[in-house]
């Protein structure tokens, strides 16, 4: 009887839970719409920054949290999205069936190298800390290639690479204007587009990982062998949750290259590809909701000490990780709502403590 009240009052804490997150989202969701009628040009341009870098922590929550699959490769198909855009865009020019059709170029070839990438691994028997080894490799093995395409003979049509100095002047999205002419996608248009992709990526991520293809993916990264010898192609569900996280990263990837109108080596090199591990782990790396919040918290942190100096920014960064993996396992927030409520219980204890010490 004990059992059954206790577990009846886990699920209704998992409601109360759901409910508050839900009720969070959307309120958070309100003032992001609200934003651009409160604050300056710089600052949604800021928050655009923030925002964009949230779809590659949603691609490595769900392959990490859900798949555990522990890849430092996002920033690989981040760069390779990035790439691909400024490629096509740049060799036909910025109207508006180039610009969205270097978009879809850009998703399509992040996908494919994912594809690719996650076949010989899961289908060639690499499992565990090796995926993240490969995974890193690969980053540092493209970020190392592009850095040294400076010459001449490195250009693809009128598109030249440049090497560590990277691609620069890719056009920002259009949409048919009044007038006939483009309407160029910048600023507070740019900022409601990828608040929208984030809401509906955020929607269908959720809605899948509540499915029976989410609820296998947990029993792989669970016990693969078990889930194995129930008759689950585990090969077949890795190589399909890669590929969803290489296409996510790769949407983060053409977005920042809209953005900034650049796209740099850097930009997928060592520093960058440990950045969405430290956001997801952060998180608590099962949770999406908080995957999107605490990588705009970290992005916007590590803006703000950059001003101080890049350094500053990356030991902070260091900590957290070390932090999470040596005390907080579950994420900061989980780990900080625990100490609050264990400290409350503790108040209350000593009060009815005091209380009954008095009433005898």
């Amino acid at each position: 009887m004990n059992l059954a009240f206790k577990n009846l009052s886990i699920i209704n804490v998992l409601k109360q839970a759901f409910v508050i997150t839900k009720a969070f989202g959307i309120l958070l969701f309100i003032i992001a719409l609200l934003l651009p009628n409160i604050v300056d040009s710089v600052l949604i341009g800021d928050f655009t920054y923030f925002m964009l870098w949230t779809f590659c922590a949603i691609g490595l929550a769900t392959m990490w949290g859900y798949g555990g699959i522990l890849s430092f490769g996002q920033t690989a198909f981040f760069g390779i999205a990035g790439y691909a855009y400024g490629i096509l865009t740049i060799n036909y020019g910025d109207s508006i069936l180039s610009t969205w059709s270097g978009l879809i170029f850009a998703l399509l070839m992040a996908t494919i190298a994912a594809m690719i990438l996650g076949y010989f691994m899961f289908y060639g028997g690499i499992t565990g800390v090796f995926i993240g080894i490969v995974t890193l490799s690969t980053t540092l093995v493209l970020e190392t290639f592009m850095s040294q395409t400076a010459g001449a003979q490195w250009a693809i049509g009128s598109a030249r690479l440049n090497g560590f100095n990277g691609m620069s002047g890719m056009p920002p999205l259009s949409l048919p204007g009044w007038d006939g002419i483009p309407l160029k996608l910048e600023g507070n248009g740019f900022y409601y587009l990828i608040l929208v992709l984030l809401a509906g990526v955020y929607l269908f991520v959720s809605r899948l990982l509540n499915s029976s293809f989410g609820l296998t993916l947990a029993s792989i990264r669970d016990n693969p062998r078990r889930a194995e010898m129930l008759g689950i192609d585990i090969r077949r569900y890795q190589l399909l949750v890669f590929v969803l996280g290489g296409m996510l990263s790769g949407l983060s990837g053409a977005l920042y290259t809209i953005w900034g109108s650049y796209i740099t080596p850097s930009s997928m090199g060592l520093t960058a590809a440990a950045m969405p591990v430290i956001w997801v782990a952060a998180a608590g790396r099962k949770n999406i909701f908080m995957t999107v919040v605490m990588t705009v918290l970290l992005v916007w942190l590590s803006q703000w000490l950059a001003v101080y100096g890049q350094e500053y920014a990356m030991i902070l960064l260091g900590m957290i990780l070390l932090f999470v993996i040596l005390a907080a396992p579950n994420g900061l927030l989980p780990w900080i709502s625990g100490k609050v409520t264990e400290l409350f219980s503790k108040n209350n204890m000593a009060k009815n403590h005091h209380k009954g010490k008095n009433n005898e």
